[in-house]
C-alpha cells in the first residue's frame, strides 16, 4: 500500500512540475509575442503620423494649462498638408503646405516660418523604427481602449533607468494613427496628456482648407538667420561632463552666443543653455509645467558669472544632474565655484 502511496504521489508531482513548465513556457510565450506585438505597432506609427488623412478635434494639457485645437491632415502625392486652429482664446491657426509653414494671427497677419517643423505629435520620434530609443525602454501591450469613437490599441513605454519619464499610447486600430497619448512620472502621474475628442478618417477633404489667407500684414521669419549677429559676450567654452546613457546630441538652435547644446535619446529631449550673467541677480531651482522641466543653476568660473540652463522633458533630478555636471574649460576661465 505505501508503494502504491508513493507512486501516486510521484505520479502527481510530476504532473505538476509538467503543469508549471508548461505555464512558465506559455507566459514567456506571451510575454515574448507581446513585445513583438507592441513594437510593430509602434513600426506603424510613424508612417501613419504623416500618411494618414483626418480631420478632428484634439485637446492638449500640460499641468494646469489645457488647449483645444481642430486639425485638418491630408496626405497628398507624397506632400503633408495641415491646417491647425486654435479653439481657445485668441484666435490663431497654422498652416503646413509641405515644408512651408504659415502662421496666421489676426494681430500679426500671416508669418512663414522659414524653417522645417515637425508635423504631428512624436512625428520625429518615431521616424526611425524605433532604432534609436527601444534599448533604453520597454513596449508592452495593455488593454485595448476606444477613444473619440474608435477602437485603439494601448501601448506602454516604461523607461529602464530613472531618468526618463512613462508614456502610455493609443493607436487606432486599422490606420495606427496616436489619437491618444500621455506623459507619467514614476509615480503613474499624469503629466502632459494629448487626445483627440472627435476624429473622421477620410480623404475626402477639399483643397480650401489649405488655402493660405491673403494679408497685408505678411511677413517672413527664419528661424537660423544667415545674417551674422554681433556678440554680446565673449565665447565661453564649456563641456557637459554627464547625461543619461542613449541620449545623442542633435542639432541645436544658435544662441546669441552659441552655446546651446542638444540631446534627445529619440523620444525624450533636452538641451542645455550657458550664458554669461554679468552682475544681473538670476533665479536658480527647478520649475515644471507639465513634463518640462526648468532646472537653473549658477556657476562662477575666474571673474565671470554664468547661469546654466537644462531645459526638456526629463525628470527634475536628471536635469539638475546634468547642470551639475557641467564644466568652464580652463582655456576660458582659470578656475570655477559653484555660487
Amino acid at each position: 500500500m505505501s508503494m502504491c502511496f508513493n507512486t501516486r504521489a510521484r505520479s502527481a508531482a510530476m504532473r505538476a512540475c509538467l503543469v508549471l513548465l508548461l505555464f512558465l513556457f506559455t507566459a514567456a510565450t506571451q510575454a515574448e509575442q507581446a513585445s513583438t506585438t507592441a513594437e510593430s505597432w509602434l513600426e506603424r506609427l510613424g508612417p501613419a503620423l504623416n500618411s494618414t488623412s483626418y480631420k478632428g478635434v484634439f485637446v492638449y494639457s500640460r499641468g494646469e494649462q489645457v488647449s483645444s485645437m481642430r486639425i485638418v491632415h491630408r496626405y497628398d502625392n507624397g506632400e503633408v498638408q495641415e491646417r491647425l486652429v486654435i479653439q481657445d482664446g485668441d484666435q490663431g491657426e497654422i498652416i503646413r503646405r509641405g515644408g512651408r509653414v504659415f502662421c496666421v494671427l489676426p494681430t500679426h497677419g500671416r508669418i512663414q516660418l522659414d524653417a522645417v517643423l515637425p508635423s504631428g505629435p512624436f512625428s520625429e520620434a518615431f521616424a526611425d523604427k524605433l532604432a534609436p530609443f527601444r534599448r533604453w525602454y520597454a513596449a508592452r501591450m495593455l488593454d485595448d481602449d476606444r477613444v473619440a469613437g474608435h477602437e485603439a490599441v494601448v501601448i506602454a513605454l516604461n523607461p529602464k533607468d530613472i531618468h526618463r519619464y512613462h508614456y502610455r499610447l493609443w493607436l487606432e486600430k486599422t490606420s495606427g494613427l496616436l489619437v491618444k497619448s500621455q506623459v507619467l512620472t514614476n509615480e503613474e502621474q499624469v503629466l502632459e496628456r494629448f487626445q483627440f475628442t472627435m476624429l473622421e478618417l477620410t480623404s475626402d477633404i477639399p483643397d480650401s482648407e489649405f488655402r493660405i489667407p491673403d494679408s497685408e500684414k505678411a511677413r517672413k521669419i527664419t528661424l537660423d538667420s544667415p545674417e551674422p549677429r554681433p556678440e554680446v559676450h565673449p565665447q565661453v567654452g564649456w563641456q557637459l561632463g554627464w547625461h543619461p546613457d542613449g541620449f545623442r546630441a542633435t542639432p541645436s538652435p544658435k544662441g546669441k552666443d552659441g552655446q546651446v547644446k542638444a540631446f534627445s535619446d529619440g523620444l525624450a529631449s533636452f538641451s542645455v543653455f550657458v550664458s554669461p550673467v554679468g552682475e544681473m541677480d538670476m533665479p536658480t531651482g527647478v520649475s515644471r509645467i507639465g513634463a518640462t522641466t526648468i532646472f537653473l543653476r549658477k556657476l562662477t568660473a575666474g571673474d565671470q558669472r554664468h547661469l546654466i540652463t537644462v531645459v526638456g522633458e526629463i525628470p527634475p533630478h536628471t536635469a539638475m544632474k546634468v547642470a551639475e555636471s557641467v564644466t568652464i574649460e580652463a582655456s576660458s576661465a582659470a578656475s570655477g565655484s559653484e555660487l
